[in-house]
């Protein structure tokens, strides 16, 4: 039911509605945020700490069912996109793809030119075929037969987002961060 759902400005949530943000990072993203408190501590810093960002949440009668946000950054030329949560049991669903469009949107809006975000393969055994490779050996071989697999960048891929770059081993022997970009021209 996709046209009950309202993108908002976070700042707009209510105490229970952020502590739902707060929870949908925990369940997502439990390697950044594993305790509840930490993830109210992010969005709270994030959202009310830092005027310059903008967070933008779906909602459907009342119930937050994922959040986006950007940082400023290079002048506000650059925007990382930091972090996108959609609930479990509404992925796929098209929430995550309009939490991006607005965002894009939001930044564009601020006189962003380009949108970026970094991508952790730090599971076990790894979700791209970048996890575990050799990275300072063959990268452009290996970025030209990336293959996502499970892994989140197949969404950001899908959403015009190109691979701009690779951390190798950002996250432990083999876990590499993969930076995304595109414009918003």
């Amino acid at each position: 039911m996709m046209d009950t759902i309202e993108i908002i400005d976070m700042k707009l949530l209510n105490a229970e509605q952020l502590q739902q943000a707060a929870q949908i990072l925990t369940v997502e993203l439990p390697l950044g945020w594993a305790t509840l408190d930490e993830a109210m501590d992010e969005i709270n810093e994030r959202l009310f700490e830092q005027d310059d960002n903008t967070f933008l949440a779906a909602v459907e009668s009342g119930v937050v069912l994922g959040f986006v946000g950007i940082l400023p950054q290079y002048d506000g030329n650059v925007f990382e996109l930091h972090p996108l949560a959609v609930r479990r049991d509404r992925q796929g669903q098209g929430i995550g793809a309009r939490l991006v469009c607005a965002i894009e949107a939001a930044a564009k809006a601020r006189g962003g030119l380009t949108l970026w975000l970094g991508a952790d393969d730090e599971a076990t055994p790894g979700e791209t075929s970048l996890a575990g490779a050799d990275l300072y050996s063959g990268l452009p071989r290996h970025l030209a037969e990336f293959a996502a697999g499970k892994h989140q960048s197949a969404f950001y891929l899908k959403m015009g987002f190109s691979i701009m770059g690779v951390m190798p081993d950002a996250n432990g022997l083999g876990k590499p961060d993969i930076f995304f970009a595109k414009p918003l021209r």
